[in-house]
């Protein structure tokens, strides 16, 4: 019987910034929902999804540095 040790994947990056500009869409999108929905909130409502939206912003520009780190990455 060959016993095999699990070898690791190999890293496969070439399509992080692909799926990183798909999570930057997608998070502008629910921004963008979020935002019609607190037209109609009050209150505490109305300041949870400001503070998330503000959460998604920071994540947002988290996400366009990694971008810019993997374009760079994959460009040397």
């Amino acid at each position: 019987m060959n016993h095999r040790h699990n070898q690791p994947k190999p890293d496969d990056r070439s399509d992080n910034v692909e799926k990183l500009q798909e999570m930057v869409q997608n998070t502008i999108e629910n921004m963008e929902e979020a935002e019609e929905t607190a037209q109609y909130a009050s209150g505490n409502d109305r300041a949870d999804i400001e503070a998330k939206n503000e959460r998604r912003r920071e994540s947002i520009e988290a996400m366009r540095n990694e971008i810019k780190d993997e374009a760079r990455d994959q460009n040397h």
